[in-house]
């Protein structure tokens, strides 16, 4: 691999942009295409692909081989509430490989005894986001404290990023108010569509750990049928 393209693709690691190598097995010609710029190319169809799955391999195209080496960030889930389903969420998502974060300025939930292992930050999202580098397309975030100063921070910020997944616990009716609060803050109709409120798919969840399963099924739903390409919407 040349130097620039070694160079360029550190860089979009670092930047958590996607990415995918492309190398001609024919002419061993390599070139890098960034998430953004995948919809413009010749080979779209099968980047795209390559990107949902996170997977590398050799595709055929115009009677050429091409092998794709993929790049994408490692999906982060941030959980706005150290609540009973987050203690339920803590475990699933780590047998699913999501990068973890649990908020809550409440320190009598946000406790290391209650989130053994998990990374925490007792502190206000306003707070805490910077620290774990700020939210992007490739991180869920879902809020389930019911406390709209706690959860609404959140969630403006995960709108703005457009988080891939963004979901709110609470009935029709809290979310009503919820999106009477984001409306007042300048978000569209369709920008606050984005949240799945009520939170997790519909199985007739009760327990926190049901509820749990149910919010991470949904994630998981929406990362593998959704496109993660920067610079469009998932």
């Amino acid at each position: 691999m040349k130097l620039a393209l070694l160079t360029a693709l550190n860089a979009a690691r670092a930047a958590r942009q996607a990415a995918v190598l492309v190398t001609n097995m024919t002419s061993h010609a390599q070139r890098l295409v960034l998430g953004h710029e995948v919809a413009a190319d010749a080979l779209a169809e099968a980047l795209d692909g390559a990107l949902r799955s996170g997977k590398s391999g050799v595709i055929e195209h115009e009677g050429t081989s091409y092998f794709l080496n993929v790049q994408v960030p490692p999906v982060r889930l941030v959980v706005i509430g150290a609540v009973h389903i987050s203690q339920a969420l803590a475990p699933l998502a780590a047998l699913t490989d999501f990068d973890m974060t649990v908020i809550d300025p409440r320190t009598a939930f946000a406790s290391a005894g209650r989130f053994s292992g998990v990374k925490l930050l007792a502190q206000w999202p306003d707070e805490a986001l910077p620290q774990i580098g700020g939210l992007d397309r490739y991180t869920a975030v879902v809020a389930v404290t019911h406390d709209p100063k706690i959860d609404d921070p959140g969630l403006v910020a995960a709108l703005k990023a457009e988080c891939f997944y963004i979901g709110a616990l609470g009935s029709r009716k809290t979310h009503a108010r919820r999106v009477e609060r984001l409306t007042a803050l300048g978000f569209t109709e369709s920008q606050i569509a984005r949240i799945h409120a009520p939170i997790g798919l519909d199985i007739g969840a009760v327990s926190p750990a049901e509820i749990a399963v149910s919010i991470l099924g949904e994630i998981i739903r929406d990362l593998r049928k959704k496109p993660l390409r920067d610079g469009t919407h998932p």
